[in-house]
């Protein structure tokens, strides 16, 4: 999906109350030009009032990096699901894969290799709470992509600590929080049940309307 125009600025906002039908924030999206933005202030106003402070962000300084991530195996063709369920091809490959996963390789696939956990910009979406379900744009009824993950954690606990950076595997590991702070939840931002909220585009044209999933 490209940027209407010259604009290179994407601003999400979010109300931080339950809107029906769904019960969850409602979601605006502006695109603007980065060059016209000149009064930024120090210290971005709170909302007066909140339905429920996990809405609310906590400040935190923001990291981005790239990361290869593959579709979870809902996602993927029948054919390609049984190729990843045939624990011989894992042992073919020559992948670094524990024993424990030969009778079920696809959870070593579906952990470790699937749709990243975490806030992200584009990606897979993390199926779990239903099978896959396209959104389809309500003006030009093409398929929909992702364009932002707002997660309740950037890892999972168990094995899903495998996902956590490098720099961050010590803490990730440490039974309790440092100082109260969840490691894995920087923003102290929470949706749903602990899931994701997801927001998709229209890839023909930006100026469509949005729509959210969560999962």
């Amino acid at each position: 999906m490209r940027p209407p125009g010259q604009e290179d600025l994407l601003q999400v906002l979010w109300c931080p109350y339950d809107h029906d039908p769904q019960g969850k924030p409602s979601t605006a999206l502006f695109w603007r030009s980065a060059a016209q933005v000149v009064d930024i202030l120090a210290t971005p106003p709170e909302p007066y009032e909140v339905n429920y402070e996990g809405y609310v962000p906590e400040p935190c300084v923001l990291a981005p990096e790239a990361i290869t991530e593959y579709p979870a195996s809902l996602d993927l063709s029948p054919q390609m699901r049984l190729v990843v369920e045939d624990w011989s091809r894992w042992q073919a490959a020559g992948a670094d894969v524990d024993s424990s996963y030969a009778d079920c390789p696809q959870d070593f696939y579906d952990t470790h290799l699937a749709d990243a956990p975490g806030w992200k910009v584009g990606g897979w979406p993390p199926w779990g709470r239903t099978d896959p379900n396209p959104r389809s744009c309500i003006v030009c009824d093409v398929q929909m992509v992702p364009l932002l993950t707002i997660a309740s954690f950037e890892w999972d606990g168990g094995e899903g600590y495998s996902w956590a950076p490098c720099e961050e595997q010590a803490a990730a590991n440490t039974v309790g929080h440092c100082c109260g702070q969840d490691p894995s939840q920087p923003t102290k931002v929470e949706v749903g049940s602990t899931d994701n909220m997801q927001i998709y585009v229209c890839p023909t044209s930006p100026e469509h309307p949005h729509t959210d999933l969560i999962q």
